[in-house]
């Protein structure tokens, strides 16, 4: 996982993750909103262009991370975890997960 992640990483200068959220849900997973920052080295294109938006969910058990899914694109972390995409965007949504 370090590996990938790295060549990832190694694509962008100032590459970094702004918190914006997060949220439990049921069974121990625990929803993290991430705004994406950083600028192509080789095509100059700013992240926040492309995806600005980004979600993981953990699972935790026992204090533990067990289980990550990371997803560059936020409505498909919002689907998975059974959210539609008229919730996701409402402050009734936010509130139901706080």
């Amino acid at each position: 996982m370090t590996a990938g992640y790295r060549q990832v990483m190694d694509a962008w200068e100032d590459y970094c993750g702004k918190l914006e959220g997060y949220y439990e849900l049921d069974d121990g997973r625990l929803l993290v909103l991430i705004e994406l920052h950083g600028r192509g080295k080789t095509s100059g294109l700013e992240l926040g262009q492309v995806t600005p938006k980004a979600a993981g969910v953990f699972q935790v058990e026992n204090g533990k991370v067990t289980k990550l899914a990371l997803y560059w694109d936020r409505q498909r972390a919002f689907a998975d975890i059974g959210l539609g995409p008229n919730e996701a965007g409402t402050s009734s949504w936010l509130h139901r997960l706080r």
